[in-house]
């Protein structure tokens, strides 16, 4: 290689540290400190501040953008980030950081070749011209966003005839869209907004900067789950110090124009999209269930770049908004269980994600099986929080499946041995457990209703706190059939608006140690979110633990071979 390619300005130096494979900055790195908090990553425990940071790509949550413009404004951001792949969620808040604060970091991209000689070199500089490291030393190429074969009304915003926040809005846009190797831009139908979230004060500092910069969305535009139950956080004993601002973020992004929808599966939203329909959103999950199981398009807009494609109704055209990027790069061969329950596919999810942390995966095997859009859900949440990848394909399930396999596409394998032993790390925890945590992402209707009727009449154990987070068009429907009064009157909490990868003391039981989920992602992220450690289950295995405080020591039939198992062929 001749040369690096710097997509985002800056210098800086320091040790590296390699993360391979790639990290999820929200709930993976502390925003306050910069140490990783993922409990599953080789580098767990690690400090990343002042380090030249390398890895393939990111993975995980579109958040991972407002925790490093966090570490940035607090001085505990790594010193540069380098990537070998294509990267947007990190890439997008190092350009806030810069463009929006004045507060520059590198980033860079190399060949493979290249990116393991620096790694080896174990010190880094970046400086105005070049990358140092050891004998290497490469001159700096920036990525040039003029070359973009823009409309008149694109050149028109980023020209400010429209303003201030529009011309920021598209001039970022622009340079994701050339470090991603797009020629144009794209109309888009919608947006979905992840940046509500209040994972850090960075989040509401850019939210209020917009706006008083006179942001807009201009299409229809719907909003995340917050970090707060809005209008109620008061009553719940949420310090004001967290409420607060909590609260005025997600009423910043009202005032520009969004939804309040609050809602974590806006697939679930009566005017969800439909198949080959171009859309702008953000949300690892929201975005994976639209692409894999609806067919609709969208890639995975980092936080902050989900505001400006709503502004501008723009988005690179790029990735699987195009037909051949959509195509599966490897083939997972699944060894289909017997009669799986529900926790089979959040722990497939997570299995997929992790054979398949930079590609999109074709798995087969699993043609009898009948997914419904709870079992589809639980999986693109899972395989999201372990691949960066937009989306997967279930061969003789999801839209796309007919899709032949990228030109080279390799393969591996999931075998119920590998689901026995994720069984095991999920349910390393004791078994009395303290916390029941339903909703991540957002609990369905028919899954509140389920949960009911698993609960069988009786009431929450004493000393066990159980709590379903849902969105408010979910809580009107278990308002109207009753489901709600039966939970609560057997000692549920139902919470709307946030969910439990947003949620926070008190409102999270402080004195809760070991928390039972059904949910492959916030068994997770939960570790470091948290605090505590986990239990794993299906949504009767959550009731079982309501009831009694005891979670199940016995693992699912189905991750057992039938003759072992005891079934016949």
């Amino acid at each position: 290689m001749t040369e690096a390619l710097l997509i985002s300005p800056g210098t800086g130096t320091g040790d590296v540290v390699l993360c391979d494979p790639g990290l999820s900055f929200w709930g993976g790195v502390d925003a306050t400190t910069g140490v990783v908090i993922d409990t599953h990553h080789p580098r767990h425990g690690t400090s990343l501040a002042g380090r030249v940071v390398m890895m393939p790509s990111s993975r995980g949550s579109c958040t991972g953008s407002g925790v490093l413009l966090e570490l940035v404004l607090n001085d505990t951001a790594p010193a540069a980030l380098i990537f070998c792949e294509s990267e947007d969620v990190l890439t997008l808040g190092t350009l806030i950081a810069g463009r929006l604060f004045e507060r520059p970091l590198p980033v860079l991209r190399l060949d493979r070749e290249t990116f393991a000689q620096v790694a080896r070199a174990g010190h880094a500089a970046i400086t105005a011209t070049h990358l140092e490291a050891g004998e290497l030393r490469l001159p700096l190429r920036k990525v040039d966003a003029t070359a973009l074969d823009l409309t008149d009304a694109d050149r028109a915003m980023l020209a400010g005839e429209e303003g201030a926040a529009n011309a920021l809005a598209m001039e970022i846009t622009c340079i994701m869209a050339a470090q991603q190797g797009a020629a144009e831009l794209c109309d888009i139908t919608r947006g979905h907004i992840d940046g509500c979230i209040y994972a850090s004060p960075a989040n509401l500092r850019f939210a209020q900067a917009m706006k008083d910069m006179g942001a807009r969305v201009r299409v229809p535009t719907t909003m995340n789950a917050i970090s707060v139950e809005h209008g109620r956080w008061q009553v719940q004993g949420t310090p004001p110090d967290f409420g607060g601002p909590a609260a005025a973020l997600a009423d910043a992004y009202v005032a520009m124009g969004a939804r309040p929808t609050f809602t974590c599966a806006p697939y679930t939203l009566d005017d969800a999209p439909v198949r080959d329909e171009r859309i702008g959103w953000s949300e690892s999950n929201a975005v994976i269930y639209a692409n894999s199981a609806v067919g609709a398009r969208t890639v995975k807009h980092p936080d902050f770049l989900d505001l400006f494609v709503a502004m501008t109704g723009r988005a690179p055209l790029s990735g699987v908004y195009l037909d051949a990027p959509r195509r599966a790069a490897r083939v997972i061969a699944v060894e289909p269980p017997h009669e799986p329950d529900d926790a089979f596919w959040p722990m497939l999810g997570w299995l997929a994600g992790d054979r398949a942390p930079d590609r999109i995966p074709l798995l087969t095997g699993l043609e009898p099986l009948n997914p419904d859009p709870d079992d589809l859900k639980a999986l693109c949440a899972a395989f999201g929080s372990t691949s960066g990848a937009p989306m997967l394909h279930l061969a003789g399930i999801t839209p796309e499946a007919g899709l032949p396999p990228a030109d080279g596409a390799d393969h591996a394998a999931i075998t119920l041995s590998d689901l026995r032993a994720l069984w095991a790390q999920f349910n390393a925890a004791p078994a009395k457990v303290d916390l029941v945590a339903i909703g991540s992402p957002h609990a369905s209707a028919r899954e509140c209703r389920d949960f009911a009727t698993h609960l069988a009449g009786r009431n929450v154990a004493a000393g066990v706190d159980v709590i379903v987070t849902i969105g408010a068009h979910v809580a009107a429907q278990l308002r109207k059939d009753g489901t709600d009064r039966t939970l609560r009157d057997a000692g549920v909490t139902i919470l709307r608006d946030l969910c439990w990868c947003s949620i926070s003391e008190p409102v999270f039981p402080p004195a809760a140690q070991v928390i039972m989920t059904n949910s492959g992602k916030y068994a997770h992220y939960g570790p470091g979110l948290t605090g505590r450690r986990m239990r794993f289950g299906t949504l009767a295995d959550c009731a079982e633990a309501a009831a009694t405080g005891q979670a199940t020591e016995e693992l699912p039939r189905w991750t057992h071979p039938p003759a072992a198992a005891g079934i016949p062929r």
